[in-house]
């Protein structure tokens, strides 16, 4: 599957970091940065882009904020022509806390909003190009979204000035089919515009759905090395380097920075297939009550687990 216009960004300390609050040291970071330079990755996401105002950095690490200093410290001056992303969350950040391009080590700001935010979302995405920066918009949840308020909100998008607009599988509940139909809407609904896909792995579906957007038409692939994210992870960027069959990949890096950081740090802080994720997945539900059964001492009654995130009841 070789396309040249496909471009791969890769999620890990950004969508890791929901796992264990963004507490990578600066080595982890930097040693993920080289290995993804080396591989010939396009962009890499170091983090949220967030207001200090709305966290802690006494419960959060550095890469919830990614400020210059924290960039500058673990990127410096090191050469590369991989680019730098950061993730904005609507209500999360205000848009003082975005510097000018030309004094920020990023070069991307990917905004992320649920559908009834779209024009917050255009307004803070429309701000950062003002300001220099490349910009996305990552429209989360879908699965969950009423078809005409999708509509409404890609309406919206259709007539902004942002050339990304991102399909995200924020659940880990679609099949093929989901994505082959949302990819078929978001095309017809958005001339002009190019399309990624951020998915996860709750039904080990991850890759799959990634491959079927590619087979669609979407040029933007999101993944993560091993598959680190939120939860059940993500696509898994070693996977689909190898998949795409371009010569300016390179997946010895990844193999290596694998083997030394992630195998170990995957026996301390767990994410991956497993059944509660699942259950999350297929029920189309948001993973939070599987990260709580997940991070108990012992796990739930995982049948009755099921029964009542299916009926709806409160879990305990």
């Amino acid at each position: 599957m070789f396309r040249p216009e496909i471009k791969v960004l890769d999620c890990t300390v950004r969508d890791g970091g929901l796992i264990n609050q963004w507490q990578f040291n600066d080595a982890f970071v930097r040693k993920v940065f080289v290995a993804l330079s080396q591989a010939g990755v396009d962009y890499m996401e170091i983090g949220y882009k967030s207001s200090e105002k709305c966290f802690s950095r006494t419960e959060n690490g550095a890469w919830k904020f990614c400020s210059e200093d924290d960039l500058k410290r673990v990127v410096g001056n090191m050469e590369t022509t991989m680019k730098l992303s950061a993730m904005a969350d609507i209500g999360r950040i205000e848009h003082e806390d975005i510097p000018r391009k030309s004094e920020s080590a990023l070069d991307m700001i990917r905004v992320a909003c649920y559908a009834k935010e779209v024009d917050k979302a255009i307004s803070l995405a429309h701000h950062c190009m003002e300001k220099g920066y490349e910009t996305t918009i990552n429209l989360m949840a879908v699965s969950k979204v009423l078809e005409k308020e999708l509509d409404e909100a890609l309406e919206d998008l259709a007539k902004s000035e942002v050339p990304v607009i991102y399909l995200v599988d924020s659940f880990g509940a679609m099949y093929s089919e989901q994505v082959l139909f949302f990819a078929k809407k978001y095309r017809e609904a958005l001339p002009g515009k190019e399309l990624g896909i951020h998915t996860h792995n709750n039904q080990q579906l991850a890759f799959s759905n990634t491959i079927d957007g590619i087979v669609a038409g979407i040029n933007r692939l999101d993944s993560t090395i091993y598959g680190m994210g939120r939860g059940a992870g993500n696509c898994p960027t070693e996977l689909l380097l190898s998949f795409l069959k371009n010569p300016k990949f390179d997946i010895r890096p990844i193999i290596a920075i694998i083997q030394e950081i992630f195998i170990p740090l995957k026996a301390k802080v767990e994410w991956g297939y497993h059944i509660p994720y699942m259950i999350t997945g297929i029920l189309n539900e948001h993973p939070r009550s599987g990260m709580k059964a997940m991070a108990a001492e012992k796990l739930p009654d995982l049948r009755r687990f099921y029964e009542d995130l299916k009926d709806g009841a409160p879990l305990e």
